[in-house]
């Protein structure tokens, strides 16, 4: 395949199953795309972000080959009592983990890349029909749950928080987005209208906004969006999985709340034709303890996933299937990205 494609990415999360991801983002570029844009929920947010920083896919299959996960589920501060520590931190902050190592680990593999804001992402792309609050590389998508909206990062700074974008720290984003309920503390910003809004794991709303870069103009993208989904696609008829125990119950209400918005958007022939799907089954999202040959096997079913992928994948296709008001104009230069 030729170099010098482009695709934006819409990366899902996935908490360690992340890892995937790496794999799925390095065949892509082994196969000559490089990504505009990229948004991501919760693990995908991690990815995204050290992808849109500009790290190179060697550089982080090494990071995130190396990675020891135990490191983000810190329990400082916490008293020893089985139970109630972990109980007392969710009665009292919303969560179990700070999530303040994660912080420090992300926000240094950033700064080696030179990016510490969103002003330092900023993308300026005039033939674009995107509004200047979201000329950016990267998008993080995290859950108000104090208002049920969904909430993009950077995009909606200025006017649900007031703040300016460009001088917000990617970071800081990134660890709103994956505080997972009842895991993670959530993360409170003031709101520009008053009292204070409560940030948790965007998967909670959409854990996969596979369209947040399509244009509203009918124009003809200039590339592709490809949505990388931790999961294969559900078999028809597939048998429910039984729920045994308290435990279970919470854990699969858990993994109810995290996908029932985007389940039904799968069936979408849209979606399906430019989701790449890698299987992940047998692996907890929150199983801290994966080891590193686990995280090599699920790196390398996400490039597995990326080249079956591409092996079907034809743009004109699916801009004839699926964008056909536009699948005969031009591709010149003003067109922007879907």
């Amino acid at each position: 395949m030729a170099a010098g494609l482009r695709a934006d990415l819409v990366l899902e999360g996935g908490g360690v199953k992340g890892t995937a991801l790496v794999g799925a983002v390095e065949a892509l570029a082994e196969a000559g795309y490089g990504f505009p844009r990229v948004a991501g929920t919760s693990a995908g947010a991690i990815v995204g972000a050290l992808v849109a920083a500009g790290t190179a896919p060697t550089r982080l299959r090494e990071v995130m080959g190396e990675l020891d996960y135990r490191r983000f589920a810190t329990r400082r501060g916490l008293t020893r009592v089985p139970v109630v520590g972990p109980l007392g931190a969710v009665v009292r902050h919303g969560g179990i983990h700070r999530g303040d190592e994660l912080v420090r680990w992300l926000g240094a593999l950033l700064a080696d890349q030179g990016i510490e804001t969103f002003g330092d992402l900023r993308v300026d792309d005039p033939g674009s029909d995107v509004p200047p609050d979201q000329r950016y590389r990267l998008v993080v998508v995290a859950a108000d749950v104090s208002r049920n909206r969904l909430v993009r990062l950077p995009w909606d700074y200025r006017e649900q928080f007031g703040r300016d974008p460009d001088r917000q720290r990617v970071v800081d984003a990134v660890r709103a987005s994956m505080a997972i309920p009842f895991f993670y503390r959530p993360i409170k910003l003031a709101h520009r209208g008053g009292g204070k809004a409560t940030l948790v794991d965007g998967g909670l709303l959409s854990n996969f906004p596979v369209a947040l870069f399509d244009r509203t103009d009918a124009q003809r993208p200039r590339w592709p969006t490809f949505g990388v989904k931790l999961s294969e696609r559900e078999p028809a008829g597939m048998a429910p999985s039984p729920v045994r125990g308290p435990l279970a119950l919470s854990g699969a209400l858990l993994a109810t709340m995290l996908g029932a918005h985007d389940a039904r958007h799968l069936d979408d022939p849209d979606v399906l034709a430019r989701t790449l799907f890698v299987d992940t089954s047998g692996v907890s999202s929150l199983d801290f303890d994966l080891s590193r040959a686990d995280a090599e096997d699920l790196r390398q079913r996400g490039h597995e996933a990326a080249g079956r992928f591409l092996d079907r994948w034809d743009h004109e296709a699916y801009l004839a299937t699926h964008r056909p008001a536009a699948a005969g104009e031009s591709t010149g230069e003003a067109d922007a990205p879907g």
